[in-house]
């Protein structure tokens, strides 16, 4: 099988160019959940753009099964269609 894509870079996950990211969306109200400030409080926000996106699937699901069991949800994982800004996208031509 052919796990390896040309966008994806496993030396460095997180400068990944690949079009998918993750947030959390709380489940009563359709907001979705962001990190504020330098103490990392979590805040909703109406957009999905101003939430905090995860890279990966797994990571979003293991936070989001964090806040249901600590009772701060009913919230879910959803898939945010992401496209990165070329000027901050690392050049893969050297």
């Amino acid at each position: 099988m052919h796990f390896w894509a040309p966008d994806i870079d496993p030396s460095h996950p997180m400068e990944c160019t690949h079009p998918e990211r993750y947030a959390i969306q709380r489940l009563d109200n359709g907001s979705y959940l962001a990190i504020e400030g330098s103490e990392q409080r979590v805040h909703d926000v109406a957009v999905a753009s101003e939430a905090y996106l995860f890279h990966t699937h797994e990571a979003a699901l293991r936070a989001a099964q964090q806040l249901n069991q600590t009772g701060r949800g009913p919230v879910d994982v959803v898939k945010i269609e992401w496209e990165p800004d070329p000027d901050l996208t690392p050049s893969l031509r050297g």
